[in-house]
């Protein structure tokens, strides 16, 4: 494990694999560097790149100063593209994909970024999140109460049935995904209130977003997901967009490794780098 210290003073840890391109591996809520799935993509992209798996603040053994701001998390990023010597490339998963894509409109060194299943809600009348999610979420937090956060999570924002809720409480899971239930509104911060409740995608939004991107999603995923996926790659400027067959939101790394090595690495005479474009205002 290693650490790069943030612009505001908390540490950052992170693990490094490989060799080749820089690529920040940028996990979706309750997710940390230890999570199996976290682990399995880096190893699995260490053969072809230099990877950074590392815990968003908060999690793991990084820790936190206090307020929370969207701005802070950028931050970290941005500590960690120095540490990889100043320019990376940033892979999302979920709502990790939010975060990576907000980080490089920023101007803050990065190349390329790949984001699976980012899942901003363009469908009119789906039923997730629910309409008081966010500020249910932050009275839960504030009260505590982790353990009522993540069954809020679970059952509102990604409508997992009750039964199957209750059974995951049993399990040894459900003791870590608690331990990082406090930054669940983090999540909501990078997503975006106003992308969740079936509203079109807005391209100014996403303008400064310059670099080479990939959207790619599951063909057996929730339509909503997939729907989100096809909206966001229609709005980045320099997007493609690709379908994995065979996999849903709890992807199989195995299978979407091969993709990001491939683009990751892919040699292209017109990227333009993160470091070339001023900050975003």
């Amino acid at each position: 494990m290693e650490t790069v210290t943030s612009n505001d003073g908390s540490r950052i840890a992170y693990d490094r694999l490989g060799s080749g391109p820089a690529v920040i591996l940028v996990a979706g809520a309750l997710g940390y560097r230890k999570f199996k799935k976290m682990e399995e993509l880096a190893k699995l992209l260490a053969g072809s790149c230099t990877v950074i798996n590392y815990d968003r603040r908060g999690r793991g053994d990084s820790t936190e100063v206090t307020p929370f701001a969207l701005e802070r998390e950028i931050e970290d990023i941005a500590a960690l593209i120095e540490a990889a010597g100043g320019s990376a490339s940033l892979w999302g998963w979920s709502s990790g994909g939010a975060l990576a894509l907000r980080a490089a409109g920023r101007g803050i060194g990065v190349e390329r970024v790949a984001v699976y299943e980012v899942p901003f809600v363009v469908t009119p009348g789906a039923e997730r999140p629910t309409p008081d999610y966010g500020e249910r979420l932050d009275e839960l937090v504030a009260a505590g109460d982790r353990s009522a956060a993540v069954r809020h999570f679970m059952r509102n924002a990604i409508g997992v049935p009750a039964p199957f809720v209750a059974l995951m409480r049993l399990t040894p899971m459900w003791k870590g995904l608690k331990a990082t239930a406090h930054t669940l509104p983090y999540d909501w911060a990078a997503l975006g209130k106003q992308r969740m409740y079936g509203a079109p995608l807005d391209a100014q939004e996403w303008a400064a977003v310059t670099v080479p991107t990939l959207v790619v999603y599951g063909a057996k995923s929730a339509p909503v997901l997939q729907q989100g996926s096809r909206a966001l790659a229609g709005v980045l400027p320099d997007a493609e967009l690709r379908k994995l067959e065979g996999v849903a939101h709890n992807v199989k790394m195995d299978a979407l490794a091969p993709v990001l090595v491939e683009f990751f690495t892919r040699e292209t005479d017109d990227a333009v780098s993160g470091d070339a474009r001023p900050a975003a205002a």
